[in-house]
């Protein structure tokens, strides 16, 4: 069977977003080291997921057979996003920094993946998507690394293996940041970091499937 790719962007930000053209690099570079691998491609920020709400978000606490209209369509998603998920040897994820946290769009994917019988079983509470690569490509406008002012700022990497682990996914990250540096004024003097920030994460990404490419 080929390998399969599940690739999810959430930026809202187009061409302009950094997230979106790590994802792309990263897809180019799987699928070179995988000339016969699909992949199933997911815009969470031009079609965004509907966030768990009292009508439906209740699906995940109810038998089956007693939902509602409202939780069985809510029900019939989260089978949907949880079945790409266990389709994929490999998930990337695109994950920009708004406002010092994830994006809306991924807390609700990450809403919909946790699900008792789904992703986790009911008696053992063991993780049911373990196995697969998970490699998030974040970006985040400004710098937030140890000694920085505003250093444990970036809530979006601290929260998201906490929020995925019960699934049994673990993320590993690829990170560019200061990416404000080259459209904000006030950061001109960090565009020489900047760069080199994202040149370590282009690095890294075209680095992660060398020996997948040498045995292809």
């Amino acid at each position: 069977m080929a390998d399969h790719l599940l690739h999810i962007d959430s930026s809202i930000q187009g061409e302009r977003s950094v997230s979106r053209r790590l994802t792309a690099r990263a897809a180019r570079v799987w699928l070179a080291a995988h000339p016969d691998g699909t992949i199933t491609y997911r815009d969470l920020g031009a079609d965004p997921l509907p966030h768990l709400d009292a009508d439906g978000g209740l699906a995940r606490m109810v038998a089956p057979e007693d939902h509602t209209p409202a939780q069985a369509a809510s029900w019939a998603l989260t089978n949907e996003l949880i079945d790409e998920v266990k389709r994929a040897d490999t998930i990337l994820l695109g994950l920009p920094v708004y406002n010092f946290g994830a994006p809306s769009t991924v807390k609700a994917w990450v809403d919909h993946l946790v699900a008792l019988r789904l992703s986790v079983d009911p008696e053992t509470r063991e993780g049911l998507l373990g196995g697969r690569d998970l490699i998030v490509l974040a970006a985040r406008g400004g710098g937030y690394a140890p000694g920085t002012p505003r250093e444990g700022w970036d809530h979006a990497e601290q929260w998201l293996p906490h929020g995925i682990s019960i699934t049994g996914l673990t993320p590993r990250f690829i990170t560019a940041e200061l990416t404000l540096a080259n459209v904000n004024p006030a950061m001109a003097d960090l565009k020489p970091l900047a760069a080199e920030s994202l040149k370590t994460a282009q690095n890294a990404i075209d680095a992660l499937w060398e020996a997948d490419a040498i045995a292809a």
